[in-house]
């Protein structure tokens, strides 16, 4: 057997954009010594990873902290790799101006019933609202177009490269979460994280959080040539624009989430539980 078939597979599932590309840029080019472990990586959207998660195909994968409330029989929470709002975050835009009470009555199209981005919606609005599940690359269109599959949109929830870009398209802010979570807990908005497999023994997780860690760590100390890899996954963004949308998402949070890191998702899960939307009070697990 060859030292490459020897190699322990840890499949990674993450979404095709810049913030984490630039993450795993170490691990995708060979950055970095991975010892015993020969990673893959499958680029898919965020809503698509957390319901691929159910099944628990993949060691290593990106997901909703939404999502997370029911995988947590499956995953832990890595402590770096996380994608946190501070001061900012998905936003809900439309073409005319408007208040968090104007979208009682619109429907909204949204990037997924699993994302961080709809929880905070729900609980922002304090009320189930009239959606639509649109990709999300596709949505800032989709708000333009005014309808999408023959259903009327009147707005959009954005995640991503979106919140540098839907000015372009003359959309205006309807509200910013994670400007309103802060506003409410004084606590970043958290987003996404990595999680790993329950069932690969504490060994191997320590070793592939350890390796997670080094691949971030390279990113942001060899920042042009991971912002280089990261801008092919930069729709609609220009050099300037990536760099600054990678530098929202990739940064001290995501190397740990530190203790407000931490207090921010036990927060924003027991509030989608008191609120009715999650079943069940989760106590996150971070490894």
């Amino acid at each position: 057997m060859s030292a490459t078939q020897a190699k322990q597979l840890i499949r990674v599932g993450h979404s095709p954009d810049p913030d984490d590309a630039f993450m795993f840029h170490a691990l995708a080019n060979d950055c970095i010594d991975t010892g015993k472990y020969r990673f893959t990586h499958e680029l898919v959207d965020i809503e698509t990873l957390n319901r691929r998660a159910f099944q628990g195909e993949l060691e290593l994968t990106a997901v909703s902290i939404h999502a997370y409330a029911f995988l947590h029989d499956k995953y832990d929470l890595c402590s770096c790799g996380a994608s946190m709002g501070d001061g900012y975050g998905p936003m809900v835009i439309a073409k005319e101006s408007g208040s968090i009470d104007d979208l009682m009555t619109k429907t909204i199209a949204v990037p997924g019933t699993l994302t961080s981005a709809f929880l905070a919606l729900r609980l922002c609005m304090g009320k189930d609202f009239e959606h639509v599940v649109v990709p999300f690359d596709e949505i800032i269109e989709v708000v333009n177009r005014g309808e999408y599959d023959g259903q009327r949109i009147d707005a959009g929830l954005i995640i991503h490269e979106g919140q540098l870009t839907y000015g372009q398209s003359n959309l205006k802010l309807i509200v910013d979460l994670g400007v309103w979570w802060k506003e409410l807990t004084g606590l970043p908005l958290p987003l996404g994280a990595n999680a790993i497999r329950k069932d690969l023994g504490p060994q191997v997780t320590q070793d592939v959080q350890r390796l997670l860690y080094e691949s971030i760590k390279y990113g942001l100390d060899h920042r042009e040539a991971a912002l280089e890899h990261a801008l092919q996954y930069g729709r609609d963004l220009d050099r300037s624009q990536a760099d600054k949308f990678v530098g929202m998402y990739v940064n001290d949070w995501t190397l740990d989430f530190g203790t407000r890191g931490r207090d921010a998702v036990t927060q924003f899960l027991a509030m989608g539980y008191e609120r009715g939307v999650l079943p069940e009070l989760v106590t996150p697990a971070f490894v």
